[in-house]
C-alpha cells in the first residue's frame, strides 16, 4: 500500500509532467494530447446533463401540459439510469477494440439526442415521452466515461495517475458549473425566440442549450478521430503496447496475467456508490430543505441555491488541485479518510437542534382564507411559503439554522471532490495494468445507480420522516463507510 502512495506525484491541471525525462519525446507529447482529448470528453458529459437541467421543467410543462413533477424525477433520473446501463457496454468494447470505436459511436449518439431533445415538441402527443427518451439517450452516449476513465488509467503511470484522475474530475465540475451558467446566457432568447422553417426548428431558451451541447459533440468527434492515439505505459512509465494488430489486420487486445483482487474492488465499488450517493442526496434536498426552512420563495431559492452549487463547483476545482498534492505527502487512502469524515461532519452540522422553529406554511393559507374576497378583488395571491403543513414533522422538528446550512455546504463541497478523485485513482491502481473498460464501467454505472435511487430514497424519507431521521442515516451510512475504510 504505502509503495502506491509513495510512487505518486503530481501532474500540472491540465498538463505533463514537466519533471519527466521524456518531456520532449513526441511519444510523450502525443501521449499527454489524447489524455487531454480524454479531459474534453469528460468535460462534455458533465456539461451534457447540467446544461439543460434548470429549464428542463418549464421545457416539459411547455410541450406537454400533462407533464408532473412525478414525471420531472423520471426525466432527471433517465440520464443515470441510460448511463448506467451503457457503462459496462462501452467499457467492456474498448477492452477488446480501440478505444476510439465506442468513444466516437457514444459520442454521436450523444450529438443524435441532444437534437432529438431540441425536436421533441414536433410531435403532436405524448411530447413529454420524447424528452424522457431523449435525455435516456444523452445518458446512453455519457456511458463513455468508463471508456475515458480506463484510456487515462492506462495511458499513465502511477507517478502520474492521481494527478490525471484530479484532472479529469476538474473537468467534470467545470462541466458541472458551465452548464447551467451556458443556460442562463441563452435564456436571453426567450420562450419564443426564432423559427427556423427551412428544417422546422425553434430556436429559443430552451432548444438552443441541447444544441450547442450537441455542436460540442461534434467538435468532441473531429478532437477523437483525428488527435486520440492509442497509448499504453506500465506502472513506471514504460511504453507498452495493449493493442496491436494481427495477421487479419484487426486490433487485438493482449491480457494481463496480473492477478485482481476482487474483494478491494468490490469494496471500490460499493465505497463509491456511497459517495455518488450521498451527493445526489444532497443536490436533490438542498432546494427543498432551504424553502422549507427559511420560507424562500422559489425565485428566490433557485437564485442562492444556485449560487452556492457555483461556489461549491468553484471550490471543487481548488479542492482537486489541493488533492494532488497532499496525496504525495500523506498517500491515497488518507486522503479518502479524511474526506470521508469530512462528508460526516457537513451532514452532522445538518441535523437540527435548539428550539426555534420553521415558519408553517398553512398559516399562509388561513390567512389567505381570512382575507380572501381581498385577494379576490385584488385578482393577486401571494406564493406561499414556509414549511408545508402536510409534512407533520414540521410543527415539531426545530428549524435548520442558516449557519448550519452553509458550514455544511461547505464541508461536503470539500469533503466530495476528494473522495471522488481518491476513489477512481484508488481503484485504477487495485486494477494496475490491464485493460480496466470492463471494471470502469461497473464503477462507473454504480455511480449512476446511486444517483438514481438517492432522489428516491431522499424525496421519501424527508417528506415522511422529516430531516433529522434523513441526516442521521446518512451519518449512520458515512460512519459505517469509515469504520470498513479504517
Amino acid at each position: 500500500m504505502s509503495q502506491l502512495s509513495d510512487s505518486d506525484d503530481t501532474t500540472p491541471l491540465l498538463g505533463d509532467d514537466s519533471s519527466s525525462d521524456a518531456s520532449q519525446d513526441e511519444d510523450y507529447r502525443s501521449r499527454w494530447r489524447s489524455i487531454r482529448v480524454m479531459y474534453f470528453t469528460m468535460f462534455l458529459s458533465s456539461v451534457g446533463f447540467t446544461i439543460v437541467i434548470t429549464s428542463l421543467w418549464p421545457y416539459l410543462q411547455k410541450v406537454d401540459d400533462s407533464a408532473s413533477a412525478t414525471f420531472l424525477g423520471w426525466a432527471v433520473a433517465a440520464y443515470s439510469l441510460g448511463q448506467m446501463a451503457a457503462s459496462p457496454i462501452f467499457g467492456t468494447w474498448s477492452n477488446y477494440r480501440p478505444h476510439k470505436e465506442p468513444l466516437v459511436c457514444s459520442i454521436i449518439l450523444n450529438l443524435l439526442a441532444n437534437v432529438y431533445y431540441a425536436y421533441a415538441y414536433l410531435p403532436r402527443t405524448n411530447n413529454k415521452f420524447h424528452v424522457l427518451i431523449s435525455r435516456a439517450l444523452v445518458g446512453f452516449g455519457a456511458g463513455n466515461v468508463a471508456v475515458v476513465r480506463s484510456y487515462v488509467a492506462g495511458a499513465t503511470s502511477l507517478k502520474e495517475r492521481t494527478g490525471a484522475m484530479a484532472n479529469m474530475s476538474a473537468c467534470q465540475a467545470l462541466g458541472f458549473i458551465l452548464g447551467p451558467a451556458l443556460q442562463a446566457c441563452l435564456s436571453f432568447i426567450g420562450e419564443h425566440g426564432v423559427t427556423v422553417t427551412v428544417i422546422d426548428l425553434q430556436l429559443n431558451m430552451y432548444t438552443t442549450p441541447a444544441l450547442l451541447a450537441a455542436a460540442f459533440c461534434f467538435i468532441n468527434i473531429v478532437l477523437v478521430v483525428f488527435v486520440l492515439r492509442p497509448h499504453h505505459v506500465d506502472e513506471q512509465g514504460r511504453v507498452q503496447a495493449i493493442n496491436y494488430t494481427s495477421e487479419d489486420g484487426e486490433d487485438v487486445v493482449e491480457e494481463s496475467d496480473r492477478t485482481i483482487d476482487h474483494i478491494a474492488v468490490l469494496t471500490s465499488n460499493a465505497l463509491f456508490f456511497i459517495v455518488m450517493f450521498i451527493f445526489a442526496v444532497f443536490e436533490t434536498i438542498i432546494t427543498p430543505l432551504s424553502m422549507d426552512m427559511y420560507a424562500w420563495t422559489r425565485t428566490e431559492a433557485v437564485l442562492y441555491n444556485g449560487i452556492i452549487i457555483c461556489c461549491i463547483g468553484l471550490q471543487s476545482i481548488l479542492v482537486f488541485i489541493i488533492v494532488k498534492v497532499v496525496s504525495v505527502r500523506y498517500g491515497d487512502r488518507p486522503v479518502m479518510l479524511a474526506g470521508l469524515v469530512i462528508i460526516l461532519c457537513g451532514f452532522f452540522i445538518l441535523l437540527p437542534w435548539g428550539n426555534h422553529y420553521p415558519k408553517i406554511q398553512w398559516a399562509d393559507l388561513k390567512n389567505s382564507s381570512l382575507v380572501g374576497e381581498m385577494n379576490k378583488a385584488s385578482n393577486h395571491s401571494a406564493e406561499p411559503t414556509g414549511c408545508p403543513y402536510e409534512q407533520t414533522w414540521c410543527q415539531y422538528t426545530p428549524s435548520i439554522h442558516l449557519a448550519q446550512f452553509i458550514s455544511s455546504n461547505i464541508l461536503i463541497g470539500v469533503g466530495y471532490p476528494a473522495c471522488n478523485v481518491m476513489s477512481y485513482t484508488l481503484y485504477s491502481k487495485i486494477l494496475g495494468p490491464i485493460p480496466q473498460g470492463v471494471y470502469m464501467g461497473w464503477l462507473t454505472a454504480s455511480g449512476s445507480g446511486a444517483r438514481t435511487v438517492a432522489p428516491v430514497f431522499v424525496s421519501q424519507v424527508y417528506t415522511i420522516l422529516g430531516p433529522r431521521w434523513c441526516f442521521s442515516l446518512i451519518c449512520g451510512m458515512v460512519s459505517l463507510r469509515i469504520l470498513g475504510w479504517s
